[in-house]
């Protein structure tokens, strides 16, 4: 099988293409940055004897999208993308340039190139196509309102994206990690009972794929948490400080 992992560099991403490579997959891995992806293509091959393509690949240069798909040869059979950002709130709600930056990687950017994919796997009648959000896009919180948005706007997206291509024999799937230990946390007090590691989270998301699931919270805890802050009323909820 063929599998296509978008924002390759992340802790997560590389956790789940470690599990992937147990079982022989031919993997696609694209990064903005690909040199930091090198010692671990190569490190694929010694430990699984499984080849990884390492492609250039900028969320943001969204001309470049369609250029890039089409040179994947074989096409994907799964295609997850792991792109995001979680940005500064603080800086962003007085600089466009970093709202910007939010809303781009997190949202329009993983579009762009998941709508190419989408044509390619509605025309072959089969595939993947894996989403990774975040509870944030539950509910717009003070604290990261941005990214959240950026998020939910994301999480409606794949929604609508699997209910298109359902007849066509495509799967999408959702995944909504809550808090996760990696590098974009690092310095971040982190609760540790609903904390998930990387591994957690690549195990989750390939169990997920196997039963045909729509939306994963990871870890489950998170589905309950974020039913009760959904369901907060409004005159409460805009006097917490979360």
């Amino acid at each position: 099988m063929n599998v296509l992992i978008l924002g390759a560099t992340s802790d997560m991403a590389k956790a789940l293409i470690e599990e992937l490579a147990k079982e022989k997959h031919k993997f696609f891995l694209a990064a903005r940055n690909v040199k930091r992806l090198e010692p671990f293509s190569k490190n694929l091959k010694i430990k699984f004897d499984v080849t990884a393509d390492l492609i250039e690949f900028d969320a943001q240069d969204f001309n470049s999208h369609e250029i890039i798909y089409n040179q994947i040869n074989p096409k994907p059979d799964w295609v997850i993308s792991f792109i995001g950002y979680l940005g500064d709130q603080n800086k962003a709600s007085g600089n466009w340039q970093e709202s910007k930056h939010i809303i781009d990687t997190n949202y329009s950017g993983v579009v762009s190139i998941l709508n190419i994919v989408a044509q390619d796997m509605s025309a072959r009648n089969a595939g993947v196509i894996v989403g990774v959000s975040s509870v944030a896009g539950d509910r717009g919180r003070g604290s990261n309102y941005l990214y959240g948005s950026a998020k939910a706007g994301l999480s409606a997206y794949l929604s609508g994206l699997r209910n298109s291509l359902y007849k066509q024999g495509v799967h999408v799937m959702t995944v909504k990690p809550g808090f996760v230990d990696t590098q974009m946390t690092a310095g971040l007090n982190l609760p540790k009972p609903i904390t998930a590691s990387p591994s957690q989270v690549a195990k989750g998301i390939i169990k997920g794929i196997k039963k045909r699931k729509n939306v994963i919270y990871l870890l489950p805890l998170w589905r309950l948490i974020m039913f009760t802050i959904r369901n907060i009323p409004e005159f409460v909820f805009k006097k917490l400080k979360l």
